[in-house]
């Protein structure tokens, strides 16, 4: 054990922070939720001559590099760098807000785009679903994980998180061994979903 491992080791827990915290994280993924389940059924106009359709590979862009960034946090830790992936690891939650506020923002703004969807009329019709043949349904099982493993990692990412932020290294380590898969998980597929989505934006 290093060093720098062994410094951070034995730092004392903040238990108390750690509760406060907690509190926060379950307020604020229910509060995520709730404007993600909000945004799909509400949709805002913007003024006129404004879009945001340049935003979601934007999206893509963002989950592409948190998914590198959390490589980076990985192999950092399992060589007892500690500070370089606690540093990786606040990047990766930074990009993750980025990608949260810009993805709510442009499904309250503009409608759903569809897979399948040629004529781009949001109604996927006999012929395009033959066009696109069993693609689809690979598309919508990698969509549907992501969007599962999304929703349930969420507060338990948060959890991670706190749980390093206040020296609570055990509980940290047993999050992270399948906190972190699924985190990577989603952020790689996102990008592909955006890759294999592509052709039916406007």
């Amino acid at each position: 054990m290093n060093d720098q491992r062994v410094q951070w080791l034995s730092r004392p827990p903040r238990e108390e922070l750690a509760k406060k915290l907690s509190i926060a994280a379950w307020i604020l993924t229910a509060a995520i939720l709730a404007l993600v389940g909000l945004m799909r059924q509400v949709k805002i106009p913007l003024p006129e001559g404004m879009s945001l359709a340049f935003l979601p590979p934007f999206h893509a862009a963002v989950n592409a590099v948190a998914a590198i960034v959390l490589v980076i946090a990985f192999i950092a830790v399992m060589k007892g760098h500690i500070a370089l992936h606690r540093r990786m690891i606040t990047v990766a939650m930074g990009l993750s807000v980025l990608f949260l506020l810009s993805y709510v923002a442009y499904h309250f703004t503009h409608n759903e785009v569809k897979f399948g969807d040629v004529n781009l009329d949001g109604i996927i019709d006999a012929s395009e679903r033959a066009q696109v043949g069993g693609m689809r349904t690979v598309y919508l099982l990698l969509l549907v994980s992501h969007i599962v493993l999304a929703a349930v990692s969420l507060p338990f990412i948060l959890f991670t998180f706190i749980a390093g932020w206040t020296n609570q290294f055990s509980a940290h380590r047993r999050l992270a061994r399948w906190v972190f898969p699924m985190w990577l998980y989603v952020a790689v597929t996102g990008p592909v979903c955006y890759w294999m989505l592509r052709p039916y934006y406007p």
